[in-house]
This record gives C-alpha cells, sequence and structure tokens, in this order.
C-alpha cells in the first residue's frame, strides 16, 4: 500500500518533504502543488518522531489555513476541527501571520506596558483615531488626508519603523511622524492595537527580550511558511528571529508571482533566502 505521505507527489517534491532538518526553500510556479509539499512535510515530520508542538506551519488567510489543516489531518487520518488555531492535542499550529502573533501577544503583551485584555482597532476605528489626534495636534484634515497618514503610519510599522526611531527627511514625514507617535501612544492608552500591531509587536518583544524568543524558539523548532514571496518586512522578520536558533525553516513560493504587494510584500525575501540561510 503506498504511503500516504509521498501520494501526488513528483520525486522533487518528496526530496523537499524529506529534508528534515534546516532550510528549505521550494520554488514553483502556479498549480504545480507548492502547498501539497508543504502539507505532507507535516505529516512526514510527525511521522519522523516530531512532536507536534513544535510544528509551527504558517500561511496569509483563514481559508488557507483550514485548507491545510484538513489536509493534514487527512494525511494523519485524524479528525481535526477545520476551525482550530491554537495547539491542539497530536496536531502542530497552523494559522496566519496575524493569529500566531495575536496568540503571542495574549501572552507577552504586558511586557510592552498593554493589559492581556486588549482590544484590536479595526480601519474604522483606526481612522477615527487619527482624526481625533490630528485634532489634538491641531493638524488640519483637509489640508493632510487622514487616510494618506493611516496609510503611512502602516507602511513605517511594516518596515518595522517605530515612533521612537523614526527620523523624517521632510515636512510631510515630519507631519506623519508627529500624528504616530501620538496615534501609537493614544492605542496604548486605550489597551488597544491595530491589525499591523499583531505583527510588529511581538517582533519588538523579541528583539527586547531574549528570554521570550528562545521559549518560541524552543516551542516551534520547525517553521513551514506558505507563499513566502508574499511576506512583508515585518513578516520576513518575525519569521527570522523564529527560526534563528534552529533554522528549520522551510518555505514554498513563486518567486514570479506577489499577489499581496499591495500590503508591502517584499520579493527580496525570497530571493535573498539562499544568502540569508
Amino acid at each position: 500500500m503506498p504511503d500516504k505521505k509521498f501520494e501526488n507527489l513528483n520525486d522533487k517534491q518528496i526530496e523537499a518533504v524529506k529534508v528534515v532538518d534546516g532550510p528549505v526553500l521550494v520554488i514553483s510556479g502556479p498549480g504545480s502543488g507548492k502547498t501539497r509539499c508543504l502539507t505532507h512535510r507535516v505529516a512526514y515530520l510527525m511521522s519522523q518522531g516530531i512532536p507536534s508542538e513544535n510544528i509551527l506551519a504558517v500561511t496569509f488567510t483563514n481559508k488557507a489555513a483550514g485548507e491545510m489543516r484538513e489536509r493534514i489531518s487527512n494525511l494523519l487520518g485524524l479528525q481535526i476541527p477545520k476551525s482550530i488555531y491554537y495547539a491542539h492535542a497530536n496536531f502542530p499550529l497552523i494559522g496566519t501571520f496575524h493569529s500566531i502573533g495575536l496568540s503571542i501577544l495574549r501572552q507577552e503583551i504586558p511586557q510592552l506596558g498593554y493589559r492581556r485584555s486588549f482590544n484590536i482597532f479595526d480601519d474604522d476605528d483606526q481612522l477615527s483615531l487619527i482624526k481625533r489626534v490630528m485634532g489634538d495636534l491641531e493638524i488640519d484634515t483637509k489640508s493632510f488626508n487622514p487616510k494618506v497618514i493611516l496609510y503611512k503610519i502602516s507602511e513605517l510599522k511594516t518596515n518595522l519603523i517605530f515612533p521612537e526611531n523614526h527620523e523624517p527627511k521632510e515636512f510631510f514625514a515630519e507631519i506623519v511622524a508627529k500624528v504616530y507617535k501620538k496615534y501609537q501612544q493614544e492605542l496604548k492608552n486605550l489597551n488597544a492595537v491595530d491589525f499591523d500591531d499583531l505583527i510588529v509587536l511581538p517582533v519588538k518583544i523579541f528583539k527586547q527580550n531574549e528570554e521570550t524568543l528562545r521559549k518560541y524558539q524552543e516551542l516551534w523548532k520547525y517553521v513551514l511558511v506558505d507563499e513566502y514571496q508574499d511576506t512583508s518586512r515585518d513578516q520576513y522578520m518575525f519569521i527570522s528571529l523564529l527560526a534563528q536558533k534552529y533554522r528549520n525553516l522551510f518555505c514554498i513560493g513563486d518567486d514570479a508571482q506577489s499577489i499581496y504587494q499591495f500590503r508591502r510584500a517584499d520579493i527580496r525575501n525570497i530571493l535573498n533566502f539562499q544568502k540569508d540561510y
């Protein structure tokens, strides 16, 4: 009877699945079975005795995460609900960057002076707060579009530029910097975070506290990333820090295709993988 862990895989995919330790980058085009390769690898790792709690698989959408959980549970003959995001007996953690960042913040955010019961601001909440902050700073919302300023703040966050290390070089950037600093202060006063914070704040914690970083490195010794070409700067750093100790990073993607450039996906992340590892 054929081994289900290698079913419907070609020779190159089987080769990638069977590399247990060390960094692996799989590049192939659309419809070539990239995600299949990742899910089969998770099943293979578990068959080699890797504890499920030491495996983390990251993707971009809740739908993709649900499909990956379903495929892996079928390969392993397990009945796992599609909706789970967190640790489950005999099953690895599979989720989006933001859901995993959220799970870290629920445990670690007191290190940054927030309470664990923080709220997550949606787009409307963010825009309302930006307008209020601009009013407090006496910055005219007709002269400076609040949506543009919010976009610029999101761009700074994605590039891991925080108010304390931001050095604007021209007038509009100075306006953005003033709003950014007070916006972030007000979020904290309200015990709230925005969508970008779900990734950038865990990165900030990891960089500030080696003990916390080591805890998650020991927890997730095997990290797998789907659609690696769509990672942004903050997502790249999030993954790099987690994989820094054991270097068991498995990434799949297509260097000729990036569908999330509007979310500041950085194609250099996949192009520089060999140099990084």
